[in-house]
């Protein structure tokens, strides 16, 4: 949901400050929620001297770290530009992505390490205490998978790219939490603990996947990667449908947290005025804002007629 056009400004000041209020609250649950899952599995995993309940202690204390990131990030990004920022803050939701894909880095890097550690002295106690980090994992799938739908949900309806990153976070937790659930009955039933550790190992390997993929996609927006091509061909069509246009060309997109960018030269017949091309302008502004909500579209006019004479003559252009 973003502001529409349609609407008068004070209305559009109410929708966008429901839009942060609602990112602030989801961001806010996170962070919540995933302090009291380390702190759980942090008490259980020591105790129980499960390297996989550890591993995803670790986890989770990065999905923290990730969710206190994506508060910031929702609050700072959401800032109206200023002198000094005239695009505005958007591209700070991409930094934070990339900050977290490094801390998922350096876990699944310490995980390893404890798992070497692991294998060589197993320390999985044959006791109550792997039916508490049992009971801990079951408990931290039903969590996070309530929080990671709600931030999901946030972040499609709000276009905001540091829920969305919090999100997967969030995703994988349930994927690792159930192979570690599944590990420590493993070792429970068979009383062989090398299996937590062979659990643990998948986590790693899940978390280094993760944390390159959010790397891949925090870089494309930080490189100002262009808009997805059904994006674009929404701009393209509502340029082609307007007969006022005689072409168009030089079409640049981009994003920046939850804001579009585009810009695209518009050629227009050589005689019409400057009041008809502010029109028409205006217009097609309009119907882009309209397809593609909270887009900064900028238009350059061009006289279509000594254009392609300019083309021809200069360029060897058709």
């Amino acid at each position: 949901m973003q502001p529409s056009p349609t609407l008068s400004h004070s209305e559009q000041l109410a929708v966008t400050a429901d839009i942060r209020t609602r990112k602030l609250r989801a961001a806010r649950l996170s962070v919540m929620s995933n302090s009291a899952l380390t702190l759980v599995k942090l008490i259980v995993g020591t105790w129980s001297g499960s390297v996989g309940i550890l591993s995803e202690a670790v986890h989770s204390s990065t999905d923290l770290v990730a969710s206190i990131i994506a508060l910031f990030a929702v609050r700072a990004s959401d800032t109206p530009p200023d002198p000094e920022h005239p695009y505005g803050h958007g591209k700070i939701e991409s930094v934070s992505g990339l900050v977290e894909a490094m801390l998922i880095f350096g876990a699944a890097g310490y995980i390893l390490y404890e798992i070497a550690a692991r294998l060589k002295y197993p320390t999985v106690s044959q006791s109550r205490a792997i039916n508490a980090g049992i009971v801990v994992m079951a408990f931290s799938m039903v969590a996070n998978i309530f929080i990671s739908r709600m931030l999901s949900r946030v972040a499609r309806e709000t276009d905001s790219e540091a829920l969305r990153a919090d999100a997967a976070h969030l995703n994988t937790d349930v994927i690792t939490s159930f192979g570690v659930f599944l590990g420590l009955l493993l070792v429970r039933t068979t009383g062989v603990a090398w299996y937590d550790s062979l659990v643990a190992a998948g986590v790693a390997i899940l978390l280094v996947v993760t944390a390159v993929k959010l790397t891949r996609d925090a870089m494309r927006l930080l490189l100002d990667y262009r808009l997805p091509h059904a994006e674009e061909q929404l701009i393209i069509r509502i340029l082609e449908d307007d007969p006022r246009v005689l072409g168009f060309h030089k079409l640049r997109t981009r994003k920046s947290g939850s804001m579009r960018h585009a810009d695209v030269h518009v050629q227009m017949d050589d005689e019409c005025t400057l009041v008809f091309a502010h029109e028409v302008t205006e217009s097609i502004e309009d119907a882009i804002r309209a397809a593609l909500p909270g887009i900064v579209i900028n238009i350059h006019i061009e006289p279509y007629h000594y254009e392609m004479r300019h083309q021809k003559e200069m360029h060897g252009g058709s």
